[in-house]
């Protein structure tokens, strides 16, 4: 189920701000081409081994997260969070890999692409460096965007299996679970905030949604360092 029509309080606010964002999202190349089957399979297979790379690093955000919460039950939620990341995904992206060939080797040795580096020195850098509501909307994005592009794709299917496996994975009830708890917390944070620290929360929140689309864009476009 959607969370965007049932949400209150500053979840609210953060999807009517990035509403163009998540229209764009939708209506990406690489997005459609899930569902047509008709996405390159190189483009797919960029974008899984930058993926992999990024979940290493926003596993880590997940873990400072938990580092940083002032209650136990979120201490606790994003420590399984954190764990769930690696080992949900990596055994997802490990079927992705064994059909493409690539050893856990080769994809370690990849470098991160310019959209790869920029987004997870961001993460790292709000989960070190500002207010815990402020990381959790930072985090936020790669939650929900997924989870309800996961839905949007489910209804279409497609006829790839390895693209419909990626559907799955981010409309799986579980997953929702997870992204409705974060979401949860973000509302209960930002009922006790000042105008200006809801403000903050919502610009990390627009940043990393846009990162989101860039994201998909760089996998579409195999973006390589220029020089």
């Amino acid at each position: 189920m959607s969370f965007i029509e049932r949400r209150t309080g500053i979840t609210a606010l953060m999807w009517d701000r990035i509403g163009p964002i998540y229209d764009a999202i939708l209506a990406h190349p690489f997005i459609r081409g899930l569902t047509s089957g008709a996405l390159d399979r190189s483009a797919f297979r960029f974008y899984a081994v930058q993926d992999a790379l990024y979940l290493r690093e926003y596993a880590r955000s997940l873990s400072l997260a938990a580092a940083r919460a002032p209650e136990d039950d979120d201490i606790l939620m994003f420590n399984e969070h954190s764990k769930g990341c690696l080992i949900v995904e990596r055994a997802m992206h490990k079927d992705f890999f064994r059909t493409f060939g690539l050893s856990p080797e080769e994809v370690r040795r990849t470098p991160l692409a310019p959209t790869n580096q920029a987004y997870t020195s961001y993460l790292i850098a709000v989960a070190y460096d500002r207010p815990f509501h402020e990381l959790i909307a930072a985090v936020l994005p790669c939650y929900w965007i997924y989870w309800e592009v996961g839905l949007a794709l489910v209804a279409k299917g497609s006829p790839d299996p390895l693209y419909q496996k990626w559907i799955d994975t981010y409309s799986d009830e579980a997953f929702g679970k997870n992204v409705e708890d974060v979401l949860d917390l973000a509302d209960r944070l930002g009922a006790f905030l000042s105008e200006a620290q809801q403000e903050a929360m919502l610009r990390h929140f627009v940043t990393t949604s846009r990162y989101e689309w860039m994201f998909w864009d760089m996998g579409f476009r195999q973006e390589a360092w220029p020089v």
